[in-house]
Formats: C-alpha cells, structure tokens, sequence
C-alpha cells in the first residue's frame, strides 16, 4: 500500500498527511492517517476559561477531532478500527500525546466514529462519554462509558443532543468560540448537508436536529465527514435548516 507522509508548520498550523483509499460511511474500514491543526478563535479574555484550539486528524473519509484547552485534550470520536496510530500522530503533530488526552466523547455508535476506541483505550486514562441511547452498542474494551444526554458538560463543552443519524447522537458546542463538532448530524462533502439518508435511523429526528444546530451562534462546524467550514458557517449552517425537510 503507497502511503505518503507530508509536514508542513507556520503560523501555528501543523499538518501531517498519510493518504490511503477509503470511501463510505459507517462501514469498517482500513484507516488513513494525517492531521491538520487551527486555532479556534482568537484568545479569550483574561476572566475567562482559556479557548479551545482544535485539531484534525484526517482519516481520508472520516475525522478525529481533538480539543485541546490548557495541555488537555478532549478526543472527538475514535474513527475506524485500527485507527490508534493515526490519532497518536495528530497527538504528536500538535505536541501532545496520550497522556494529554482526559476525555474521549464519541459522538455515536458507528463503527467508523466508534471503532478505534478499542484499540486506543489501552493508551489512555480517560474518561469515556457517548449518548446515552448509544452506549450499550459501543465496545469500549471493558471501560465504562459516560452516558451524556442534551445540556450535560464536559470539558467546558456543551453536550447538544442531535439524535436523527442515530438515536443517541450529540454533537459538541463551545459557546466561547462558537466550535461546533457535529459529527454525522452535519457533513460537508460536497455541500453542507444533514445526515446521509441510508445511514439514518430517524429521519424526522435528523432534520430536527439540523434545525435545532442552526439555533446555535455557530462559527465553526466540524464534520464528521468532509472539511471544516470556518468561514460563513452560521449562514450555511442557516441556510439549509430553511430547506432541509
């Protein structure tokens, strides 16, 4: 398999890029590596909690996020099994490692958002959360898994239920900074778009859910599937809430 390792670094962006072929969603899949990294927002003020600086680590169809605030870091989703030595790389490009990592939030149950945590829960002493419909149909190697629901906060990130995709799916919102990481409520392949029809549980959930994250001051939306979008993301975000149906 040709696997291509690219670095670059300036102006606080560190990326690291090893590209395989994967495609689809939700399926189990070999996993790519690579990592992109930008600051949230601008820093916050003196009075209050340091922002979150948030990372990608690019799995070529899917994506990791990592949150990181003050030497910590909130992992968002595991990716694909055997992911582990792609989420260590992004750790590393943004000068962290595992033992940075205190809280691991899996935004829900599918494989290639929930399958490496297997594999990385070994490396880690952190803890776990996952929504609560979601919980039981996640192997987390024996570890409890957190239940979180809607309002609930972790890591000074607000926990927004977004269930449609699955029925225990929540998305993660930094009202500081206006972060949102949306895992498969949202995804960016081509265009802004909800979750991917064939891979729903509840359509008329999923729909709520969009028009729920357009209520939010969102400034950046995180993709589970696709690229961030960090200029005009509320007015798309907006924009397809009007139309989505």
């Amino acid at each position: 398999m040709n696997r291509r390792l690219l670095i670059t670094a300036g102006a606080g962006v560190f990326g690291i890029t090893v590209v395989n072929t994967l495609s689809g969603c939700s399926e189990e899949k070999s996993p790519a590596a690579g990592a992109t990294s930008q600051p949230a927002s601008a820093p916050a003020a003196a009075s209050a909690p340091a922002a979150v600086d948030w990372h990608r680590v690019d799995l070529d169809f899917v994506a990791v996020y990592l949150l990181v605030r003050n030497g910590e870091v909130a992992v968002v989703d595991t990716g694909t099994p055997g992911s582990a030595a792609s989420v260590e790389a992004g750790l590393k490009a943004a000068g962290l490692g595992w033992a940075s990592v205190k809280h691991v939030i899996l935004t829900h149950q599918h494989d290639d958002h929930a399958g490496g945590l297997a594999e990385i829960v070994p490396q880690i002493s952190a803890t776990l959360y996952a929504g609560t419909d979601d919980v039981s149909a996640i192997n987390a190697a024996g570890r409890q898994i957190q239940a979180v629901k809607d309002g609930d906060e972790v890591f000074g990130l607000q926990m927004i239920g977004t269930p449609g995709h699955t029925l225990g799916h929540v998305s993660i919102f930094e009202p500081g900074t206006g972060v949102l990481v949306a895992g498969d409520a949202l995804r960016n392949q081509n265009v802004l778009e909800g979750s991917a029809p064939m891979y729903t549980a509840d359509a008329a959930q999923a729909v709520a859910s969009v028009k729920k994250l357009a209520a939010l001051d969102v400034r950046a939306i995180l993709p589970g599937h696709g690229k961030p979008i960090t200029d005009g993301a509320k007015e798309a975000l907006q924009k397809l809430a009007a139309t989505i149906q």
